[in-house]
């Protein structure tokens, strides 16, 4: 079926979605154990947004790019925000980095010394000033405070001055901003995390208001964890702000979204079509959180985005008419076939027409090869130090 015999309500939904990409993402990235670099990877914040808008280029679903500070400290950010609009995108959310940093060893917000938690919270205040310079209006936080021997200290008395940091950070907000909390239930540390689960970051939204919401990554649940479930909830309280996508084997292991389990993804796509969580008002912002460590880096983000198109494509194709008449009788079967009609269809070729009706080629990973962009960039960025985690 072409593309141009969609519904128009499905057609709509299509073309309306938007995937944010993280600059991080076109850096060199690795395990524990090495960091495998790549020719022509970016060496400033420019060159990654440049690559980021190659992913744009051929798709026309990812105009936003997500910045991590410090890693993309510039001089002047207006100017960065400049660049990012010459080449079709924009910024997108600014994340913050509590990780990388010696004083951080026992802590951030959580921190027993009232000197290192200032420094935690003047970080945010910074990276508002970046929003402010960029147009950004999402603050991503990601604690990765946490213990690893029982006693090591108060479990109450973290959460009370995470709690104290976070209404600082929150005070300090513009009203059109908001501060989206992320979750991960371990890692880096092994006894307890300071914000382990989807509850723990909803308490701390409702506490601090309307502004704060919650930013669910599909790599940080233990293995079992039903997601959609999650999504569906956040989505009851109004308080599901954004989704880091991404695919895992074991924790959090960052591979391309779809790659590990494609209908885990279709079904948090449907509960997100069911919920008209998909239109580009509800306020769920869409975003890859990925590294490549051996494939190349912006073919894989451009895969990333043509799955999560797939997944959603599958899910608008849900006859929810029959599934919600087998629902109300209990036909449990018909219930699940309804899913699996709509998760088995083929939308690829439904996908590859809605491009061609766009004005693109209807496989943009083939036209991005043909492109001549990753030899381009192979032969120019030589010198300098490459971008990579922590750089």
């Amino acid at each position: 079926m072409p593309a141009r015999e969609l519904s128009p309500q499905v057609r709509a939904a299509l073309l309306s979605q938007t995937i944010e990409l993280p600059s991080w993402a076109f850096g060199n990235s690795g395990t524990r154990f090495k960091v495998f670099a790549q020719a022509g990877v970016p060496r400033d914040p420019f060159e990654k947004i440049s690559d980021a808008a190659q992913v744009n280029r051929y798709t026309q679903a990812a105009p936003r790019v997500s910045l991590h500070i410090p890693w993309d400290l510039v001089d002047d950010y207006e100017v960065l925000a400049a660049h990012a609009r010459d080449n079709g995108v924009t910024i997108g959310a600014i994340n913050s980095n509590l990780f990388q940093d010696d004083d951080y060893m026992l802590g951030s917000l959580t921190n027993p010394d009232p000197i290192v938690r200032k420094k935690a919270i003047d970080h945010h205040l910074q990276c508002l000033d970046i929003m402010r310079a960029t147009g950004s209006t999402d603050l991503k936080l990601w604690l990765p405070d946490g213990l690893n021997y029982p006693g090591q200290d108060n479990l109450c008395a973290r959460q009370d001055r995470l709690a104290e940091g976070l209404a600082e950070i929150y005070a300090a907000l513009d009203p059109e901003h908001r501060l989206v909390i992320e979750y991960k239930f371990f890692e880096p540390s092994f006894y307890a995390t300071d914000i382990p689960d989807w509850g723990t970051a909803l308490l701390h939204c409702l506490a601090l208001g309307e502004q704060a919401v919650v930013v669910l990554d599909t790599g940080h649940h233990a293995p079992g964890t039903n997601i959609e479930f999650i999504v569906a909830q956040l989505l009851r309280q109004g308080r599901l702000g954004a989704f880091d996508f991404n695919s895992r084997f074991y924790a959090d292991d960052d591979l391309m979204a779809g790659a590990a389990d494609p209908f885990q993804l279709f079904r948090i796509m449907h509960e997100i079509v069911s919920a008209g969580a998909l239109a580009p008002d509800s306020g769920v912002n869409f975003m890859l959180d990925q590294c490549h460590n051996i494939e190349p880096k912006i073919p894989a983000q451009i895969r990333s985005v043509m799955n999560i198109q797939e997944a959603t494509a599958k899910a608008l194709l849900v006859d929810t008419v029959a599934l919600e008449a087998a629902q109300s009788s209990g036909d449990v079967l018909a219930a699940n076939g309804a899913l699996m009609d709509a998760y088995n269809t083929d939308v690829r070729g439904l996908l590859a027409g809605l491009r061609e009706d766009q004005g693109l080629h209807p496989d943009p990973m083939a036209a991005y090869a043909a492109s001549g962009y990753a030899e381009k960039i192979v032969a120019e960025r030589v010198g300098g130090a490459q971008a990579g985690w922590g750089a």
